[in-house]
């Protein structure tokens, strides 16, 4: 039997083993560096490198290594063994406080933007104290920021960091406006329910789309997909339980707190949901999940797919990013109290959401934009490019009375006036979830259910975070100077309902209705990529990021470019595999059933030449017209890549790949998969939908 209470964390030099294995007083001193920022000394450095090394060797560890999140989308890492050279010629095993804080990787190497050219290849990463190190595969990982030697970062964990520093602040401003001052940190919490597809590793070996990009780019619909609903919550196969099964148990190891596992709606389709822990370790315990997810599944003779849209015609995969805000007293501040005060303070905190929602409705959409998701979001349970908020019929009808000064009609009829003894408590979780709501409030917590199922979820935490901080620091400038709290609280709550109730809406979010009346309101429609990354660098939102000092202006430069040429890189890459697939598979396939076709019913014109034959010269006729069709479109599509040469810029190449590269691609899809449905099985090169989505036994 598994003792789980004694493996969980068994892999983690977490707070437990630090009292363990730390003095008094270096661990009282580490645990100031890392809930108050104190400064690290270099003797607390020594003993808790000398302290963590002891520790992970006693876990066959020979080697160390500084664990970074790269802008590449997936971490990185570089192992050193714990050796010296002793003075008899043997080997010692050393680890310093040096060496646990810094580590001096390639930076140019790395997507930096331009902030880094190839002959300046160095970089640092250092420690973050405030995500525990673990030992995996006989190594020592760290979790670090990477930076290059210029001091811009380089990673998605630095502006994470800064991000909840910056919430932190001005959350704390609020609060002790409402008389809290035993509160000393607000910190965000996330819990991201990850989304995956499992497919049998022999079938996925014979797929060139599947090896090179992550996703199916031929397919024809197989005869049944999810319309049955039957896959949903459904039993779980044996060969996938036991992966879940193995998968729980290396999570644990490491700390993750993983709870919840069920079939999703795609056939082949899962997913994994964790328990809430700060934004930081979510971050780091998701990118440690997906890299898990995948060497687990190889052990089980499958392949983890985390493409948005490994397949058409089904669901894609998301990354629902559940969010809310806490205090080290134990406070959700997005819980309503049961006291008028804790109404009136939740009723604060959730109009700074609706605020910063909407102001940087853009901020949030490009946070999760890239090529795979830009094929998810609009359809199939994800929700629409168009951003906006779902409350509920009773917080909508809450704030429609504060915003009206109308009393609320509940139970009983009260005038909703904050701070005054007579404002109603009301029930959390009183209404249903919106699944076509890219940000759904679900009792406690705020549902970003944009996210896609490859994306580190640092990037949506860091424009959240920080564009609540600003409505926050606004909400403080304004409310510390005013003469009369209560009064300036509710007139301040009031006049922001009025200004950002157009990003409320609580129907359907795929109905063409909504897109006309989304642009009635005056909301943005950022449907790809390309459309929505530049806005990045708009003044609104430069001004906002860097005056929180989460990103410089250089920084922001450099990520939106980083974004723009990733998005011409992955969509480059699936034309040419697109062509490559077509010329060197699909037609010799196609050719070779026509002249199986031909070759029979010449057979049978040899022994009765009155054979009518007009099944065979039916399909060989259709057969050779879709040839040509591929031909011509596959020809098309490699000029039309040949001329992205010639294009100048960035921005310009994007926009050519989403106007003339990618209509080009579903066009010769379109002839392709129309291929497969009249090629025999046996002619057909590649595992098709129905081996793929139902091969797993």
């Amino acid at each position: 039997m598994m003792n789980v209470p004694e493996l969980f964390g068994s892999m983690v030099f977490d707070d437990r083993m630090m009292k363990a294995r730390l003095s008094a007083n270096v661990y009282n001193s580490l645990q100031q560096t890392i809930n108050q920022g104190k400064k690290l000394e270099s003797g607390v450095a020594n003993a808790v490198a000398d302290a963590m090394k002891e520790w992970a060797i006693s876990l066959g560890a020979t080697h160390f290594t500084h664990w970074f999140q790269p802008m590449t989308g997936i971490t990185a890492e570089k192992h050193d063994s714990f050796i010296s050279p002793a003075p008899d010629g043997r080997v010692i095993m050393e680890f310093s406080g040096k060496e646990l804080i810094k580590g001096e990787p390639d930076a140019s190497s790395f997507p930096n933007g331009g902030l880094r050219a190839t002959f300046e290849a160095r970089g640092y990463t250092t420690w973050d104290p405030t995500s525990y190190a673990f030992v995996k595969d006989n190594t020592l990982y760290i979790p670090t920021a990477f930076c290059s030697y210029g001091g811009h970062a380089l990673d998605k964990k630095t502006p994470l960091l800064r991000s909840m520093q910056a919430l932190n602040k001005q959350a704390l401003r609020v609060l002790k406006l409402f008389g809290n001052a035993d509160v000393r940190r607000v910190t965000p919490s996330v819990g991201p329910e990850q989304e995956y597809f499992l497919v049998d590793q022999a079938m996925y070996g014979k797929r060139k789309d599947l090896i090179y990009t992550g996703r199916t780019l031929f397919g024809a619909k197989p005869p049944k997909g999810q319309e049955l609903d039957d896959h949903y919550f459904g039993t779980i196969k044996p060969r996938v339980a036991a992966f879940m099964a193995e998968l729980d148990e290396e999570l644990w190891k490491l700390g993750v707190l993983a709870k919840t596992e069920h079939n999703e709606v795609a056939p082949a389709q899962h997913e994994l949901a964790p328990i809430y822990t700060t934004a930081n370790l979510a971050t780091d315990h998701n990118q440690l999940t997906m890299e898990v997810m995948q060497k687990v599944a190889a052990k089980h003779g499958m392949v983890c797919l985390l493409h948005e849209k490994p397949f058409a015609g089904v669901n894609g995969s998301g990354k629902h990013n559940n969010w809310s805000l806490s205090t080290d007293t134990g406070m959700n501040l997005l819980s309503p109290g049961d006291t008028p005060y804790e109404n009136a303070q939740f009723l604060l905190f959730l109009v700074a959401v609706i605020k910063a929602v909407d102001d940087y409705q853009d901020l949030l959409r490009l946070s999760v934009a890239s090529a795979g998701n830009d094929h998810r979001l609009g359809a199939n349970e994800a929700p629409p490019a168009v951003v906006s908020m779902f409350l509920g019929d009773e917080l909508t009808a809450i704030l429609e009375a504060i915003e009206t000064d109308t009393p609320y009609s509940a139970a009983e009829k009260t005038q909703m006036k904050l701070g005054v003894h007579t404002l109603p408590r009301f029930a959390r979780d009183t209404t249903d979830r919106n699944r076509t709501s890219p940000f759904a409030f679900t009792g406690n917590k705020f549902e970003f259910r944009m996210v896609g199922s490859s994306d580190s979820i640092a990037c949506c935490n860091i424009m959240l975070n920080t564009a609540v901080a600003e409505s926050l620091k606004q909400f403080a400038d304004e409310l510390e100077g005013a003469d009369n709290f209560e009064s300036s609280l509710h007139a301040l709550i009031q006049k922001t309902i009025k200004a950002h109730k157009r990003i409320i809406f609580n129907g359907n979010g795929y109905e063409d209705a909504w897109l006309e009346e989304a642009a009635r309101r005056g909301l943005s429609n950022l449907r790809t990529t390309p459309d929505c990354v530049p806005h990045m660098l708009d003044k609104k939102n430069v001004e906002m990021l860097t005056s929180h000092k989460v990103y410089t202006a250089a920084e922001l430069e450099a990520r939106c470019e980083i974004l723009m040429e990733n998005y011409c890189k992955v969509v480059r890459i699936e034309a040419l595999t697109m062509v490559d697939m077509v010329q060197k598979d699909i037609l010799p396939a196609v050719e070779a059933y026509s002249a199986a076709l031909s070759g029979a019913a010449a057979t049978k014109l040899a022994l009765d030449t009155d054979t009518p034959c007009n099944y065979e010269k039916k399909l060989v006729k259709k057969l050779s017209a879709l040839a040509d069709q591929m031909d011509d479109k596959a020809e098309k599509l490699s000029l039309a890549i040949v001329k992205l040469k010639m294009v100048d810029g960035i921005e310009e190449e994007s926009a050519t790949i989403r106007d003339e590269i990618l209509p080009r691609m579903n066009e010769l899809r379109v002839a392709a998969d129309e291929a497969e449905t009249v090629t025999a099985a046996k002619y057909w090169p590649f595992p098709t939908y129905g081996e793929l989505l139902f091969g797993l036994k």
